[in-house]
């Protein structure tokens, strides 16, 4: 399957950039703060960025495709599941509790899932719904949760304007507006010498979260809070089977969807956790060990899954 092979290839892609930051982190290069610099300027500049731009030159039938029912209601019963399961068996706070949510839902869909989408499904837009539902719904809800409970400032102004403080929802809405306007005028309203710096500043993002990821790992032993392991692998097992599960059962039984469609639905849910939540936990400087973990086991173990689906739906 050269689709597949493809695929595995991107992981490779990913798995060098994050032994580059490594590799920075171990040799010194960019002093101490290098990681928290890199944090800092993909989630307020890069990130937003690069929303931007992929939504802007998107066509807005593909960014709101029904597929993003089953993406919405897949990662949002998996994240469901693990404050469960925190209530029942973990006892998190709420801070830790959230990120750990974030790690079972929040799909790679920059990164890995463009590849994927790509060279598997044939279909890069795919990944498209899966951005709006992430930045313009769980993102702004679970960084509104951080802001209040690391803060400690709870009122009703606060989070109805949280949202409005979140730049990457910001740029999303920005290039869903874009993406409506052109579709109404049929041309592209945004001048080239406007859109260039805009997308070259996007594409820097992933490499800057990547790096910055792979930063973290230096000096320390994954999975090394011995109390986190059960949790660690409990967001992997969520993430990587029993959100393709879910997402199988709501396509087939659910939406009707046969065929491509409902391969690319369950080929996406089993995504790995995207590094974006490392650089949430990171910016609130919260639950950082068990963020990286949680994408690391997960980023592992994603391929055979992937395969799996692979083999038995394409």
């Amino acid at each position: 399957m050269p689709g597949l092979l493809s695929a595995m290839e991107g992981f490779c892609v990913i798995g060098i950039v994050i032994a580059v930051g490594y590799v920075a982190a171990r040799m010194q290069i960019g002093g101490s703060s290098a990681q928290m610099v890199l944090n800092r300027f993909s989630f307020f500049i890069s990130s937003p960025c690069l929303m931007f731009a992929i939504l802007s030159k998107e066509k807005i039938f593909a960014i709101f495709h029904s597929s993003i029912i089953v993406a919405f209601f897949s990662a949002m019963l998996v994240g469901l599941v693990f404050l469960i399961l925190n209530r029942l068996f973990f006892h998190m706070k709420a801070a830790d509790a959230t990120i750990g949510a974030l790690n079972s839902l929040y799909l790679n869909s920059n990164n890995i899932g463009l590849p994927i989408a790509t060279y598997i499904l044939g279909n890069p837009a795919l990944v498209a719904p899966i951005l709006v539902m992430q930045q313009a719904i769980f993102t702004p809800v679970a960084l509104t949760v951080l802001d209040v409970t690391t803060k400690g400032e709870v009122s009703v102004k606060r989070i109805l304007s949280q949202p409005l403080h979140q730049p990457l929802l910001i740029g999303s809405l920005g290039g869903i507006i874009v993406s409506a306007i052109t579709a109404r005028t049929g041309h592209f309203i945004i001048p080239d010498f406007i859109y260039d710096p805009i997308n070259m500043i996007g594409q820097s993002a992933v490499p800057m979260i990547l790096m910055a990821f792979g930063m973290s790992l230096h000096g320390t032993k994954p999975m090394q809070n011995k109390s986190d392991v059960p949790a660690t692998v409990t967001v992997a097992v969520l993430k990587n089977i029993v959100m393709p599960v879910i997402a199988f059962l709501l396509s087939y039984y659910v939406m009707g969807f046969r065929g491509a469609t409902l391969y690319a639905c369950v080929v996406l849910a089993a995504l790995p956790t995207g590094q974006n939540v490392y650089n949430y936990a990171a910016r609130y400087n919260v639950g950082l060990t068990f963020a990286r973990d949680g994408i690391l086991l997960s980023t592992l173990t994603s391929p055979v899954f992937i395969a799996i689906v692979a083999a038995l739906l394409s």
